[in-house]
């Protein structure tokens, strides 16, 4: 009984070592040219577009009134 004990001890030592290095073949870097392409693709001003065009006025008019009391 002893004997099959340690098998399978080994063997469950052996799968979980196997898993982890699977896992972590998996797990690479970013390619650094990936990262700088979508850095630049952020920064593009197609992706710049959407976030100017919620910056501007809804009614479409610009009273310069920034809500001072004009002190």
């Amino acid at each position: 009984m002893t004997p099959l004990v340690v098998i399978v001890v080994v063997a469950v030592v052996v799968l979980a070592v196997v898993f982890a290095v699977a896992a972590k073949r998996n797990r690479r870097q970013p390619d650094d040219i990936d990262s700088f392409r979508r850095q630049i693709d952020a920064l593009s001003p197609e992706a710049r577009r959407q976030t100017s065009d919620r910056m501007k006025p809804s009614d479409g008019r610009s009273n310069g009134d920034d809500g001072g009391n004009g002190t």
